[in-house]
């Protein structure tokens, strides 16, 4: 039996972002209990040109929502990156996955071989829909979600891999 893009992106985006929640809220507690300002972790990155924690979570969002949306042939949501607190992103991760809760199976159908052109700085791309999910979207998406990780894990957070790759349901 096939799988479908819907398959592979949805539950994949709402597991990890439903992690990275939990991951934030382990990050308020951290914060609080050992005296420290929200805005020193929210701003933590791992190497002065990288993105900061903040980021890597709107990225993580941005690649969920884009995506799904592009492969659905809906508009994709517009989130402003205007989130300066846990509870900001925290927000932003819930319209992101009630954004995805909004996508149905049916609307994915026939993705695999749409062409999906983007702008990426200056360049445009153009994939196939099935090369977009799995060499473009999915990647960066796990790649912000793991900096953001690798950021509060290096900033003391005691933190697993049973918290970032978090059981299904």
């Amino acid at each position: 039996m096939p799988v479908s893009l819907y398959d592979v992106a949805v539950p994949s985006f709402k597991k990890h972002l439903h992690a990275l929640d939990g991951i934030l809220d382990k990050a308020i507690g951290y914060a609080e209990a050992k005296k420290i300002k929200p805005e020193t972790l929210l701003n933590a990155r791992l190497y002065p040109d990288m993105f900061e924690l903040t980021k890597q979570i709107q990225g993580c969002s941005d690649f969920a929502k884009a995506s799904v949306a592009r492969l659905a042939n809906v508009p994709v949501p517009s989130m402003p990156d205007t989130e300066t607190t846990f509870g900001e992103l925290k927000e932003r991760i819930a319209k992101t996955l009630a954004f995805l809760e909004t996508i149905k199976p049916e609307q994915m159908e026939g993705a695999e071989q749409r062409t999906i052109s983007i702008k990426v700085g200056p360049n445009d791309m153009t994939f196939t829909g099935q090369d977009y999910l799995l060499h473009f979207a999915l990647p960066n998406f796990y790649f912000h979600a793991a900096t953001a990780y690798g950021i509060l894990r290096h900033n003391g957070l005691e933190i697993g891999k049973r918290d970032f790759m978090r059981r299904m349901g």
